[in-house]
């Protein structure tokens, strides 16, 4: 796939015009995002990434349509995830409702960043080491097995060593000041929980980016589609993340389909010098996998917790 310097340099200025967009049409700055205003531009971002694979169809034939598609589905899928770690950093730090979606954007805007030059390092190591796609592989299906083992994710900000490292530069006070993120108290600057939750949700941005890049790696290695895919999976996470604020608790089975396509993708990682899944195979299994989780989830939701006043 020939990709031209300009066009590389048109489409990371589209990236960055959807995201001031985001930041100025979705919620003003201190204002609670409600639950329709967040699905509408949810949808709308998603079918902006969707409509990417006609015009890749058209432009460079429908094989890299269909990598990008399977790439674009695989990292939507896996940012769904990642919100439930933001939620529980969030609930942590006590973040107002208000405040939420600036920490959400400029993690957005980390995680572009960071997954760029992730993706530049997986690439120049597939390139100059085969024998890093075992390596991809095996940490995929690991990733996958620990990941369905574990239903539950848990964070440790009190053992987070860049939080450690931060409160001995910068004092963490426990006051929100609005949406600051340092303000002066007592003479000195100090950081507020606001600023405390970025740091983490930055730390946490790196911890996924190693989760992802190496699974989208396994259905396409054309480096372009890798980081579209990654730039259109990310716009609208702010979005998405109030559309599932309500409903953290409806999503049972997410973390097994995501495992599931994970150890999948890592086997064909592992097999790919014997046996070439299909793309179209990938496609398949992976919209079967999620929509299976889905329909379980809903079919089988949690069981509702008991009042603490009704336990016996």
């Amino acid at each position: 796939m020939q990709v031209e310097l300009w066009i590389w340099i048109a489409f990371g200025a589209f990236v960055v015009a959807m995201l001031a967009l985001d930041l100025l049409a979705f919620g003003r700055r201190g204002e609670v995002v409600s639950f329709r205003r967040a699905v509408t531009w949810s949808v709308g971002w998603t079918l902006l990434g969707l409509a990417f694979a006609p015009v890749l169809w058209v432009w460079q034939g429908g094989a890299f349509a269909e990598e990008y598609l399977a790439g674009f589905l695989i990292e939507k899928s896996l940012s769904i995830d990642n919100l439930f770690v933001f939620a529980l950093i969030f609930a942590y730090f006590n973040v107002p409702a208000a405040h939420q979606r600036r920490v959400i954007f400029w993690g957005i805007v980390g995680a572009i960043v960071l997954r760029a030059i992730f993706i530049a390092a997986g690439a120049a190591l597939l390139d100059a080491f085969h024998f890093t796609i075992y390596v991809f592989g095996a940490f995929l299906v690991l990733t996958g097995i620990r990941m369905a083992r574990h239903s539950e994710v848990e964070i440790h900000p009190e053992r987070n060593p860049v939080l450690r490292v931060l409160g001995r530069v910068l004092p963490l006070t426990t006051r929100f000041h609005g949406d600051r993120l340092t303000v002066r108290e007592d003479g000195r600057r100090v950081a507020t929980p606001l600023f405390g939750a970025l740091v983490l949700v930055a730390t946490f941005d790196v911890v996924f980016a190693v989760d992802s890049i190496p699974a989208i790696f396994a259905v396409t290695r054309e480096v372009f589609l890798v980081y579209a895919a990654n730039a259109f999976s990310l716009l609208g996470l702010a979005a998405l993340y109030f559309v599932l604020a309500g409903m953290m608790g409806k999503f049972r089975y997410l973390n097994l389909g995501l495992a599931v396509v994970l150890v999948f993708v890592g086997g064909k990682m592992l097999l790919s010098d014997v046996y070439k899944v299909p793309v179209y195979v990938s496609l398949a299994v992976i919209l079967v996998t999620l929509a299976a989780a889905a329909v379980g989830s809903v079919l089988r939701p949690l069981p509702a917790a008991v009042p603490a006043d009704e336990r016996g």
